[in-house]
């Protein structure tokens, strides 16, 4: 069962990556595109705000990844005295604990993102819905909960610590 929760974990962490990656990319177009305009013409409407909604769901959508790569800081000089159950037992509630955060602060998004739809609010500068871009941010948050879950029944479940 492990074994199914961790490639579903592989997979949405990949699929995720590679949807942020494709919006970075609109990212680095949109602003290289409003440094030429500027220079040559008149800047495009909106970049400012564009590139907030673009990078929160880019950030969100990298953290799952991150997460499966240990791509973040980790601090290990403490507990690598102790014994491997107290080390196993530290992992397993570390990772519990930020499933737990993550996902209520998915949670707390997504419910952000239903009240912007049901009040009709549209963004400052351009007057377009974003809504969108708060589900995305709040579906990467949730996602990160799912990889860190999986990597607490894997802790508790494994063998040997990491």
């Amino acid at each position: 069962m492990i074994d199914i929760l961790d490639k579903t974990s592989a997979f949405l962490a990949r699929t995720l990556t590679a949807l942020a990656g494709i919006f970075l990319v609109a990212m680095v177009v949109l602003a290289c595109a409003n440094m030429v305009l500027r220079a040559v013409w008149v800047p495009v409407q909106g970049t400012f705000e564009l590139m907030g909604y673009l990078g929160a769901v880019v950030a969100a959508f990298s953290l799952a990844f991150a997460q499966r790569q240990r791509s973040h800081v980790a601090v290990g000089i403490l507990l690598a005295r102790f014994p491997r159950g107290v080390r196993r037992a530290a992992e397993a509630g570390t990772s519990l604990v930020s499933c737990l955060f993550f996902g209520l602060a998915g949670l707390e998004t997504w419910k952000w993102a239903a009240f912007l739809v049901d009040t009709g609010e549209l963004s400052e500068t351009l007057g377009i819905v974003f809504h969108p871009f708060v589900y995305a941010t709040a579906f990467g948050c949730l996602a990160l909960a799912f990889v860190l879950m999986v990597d607490t029944l894997k802790t508790l479940t494994s063998e040997t610590v990491d």
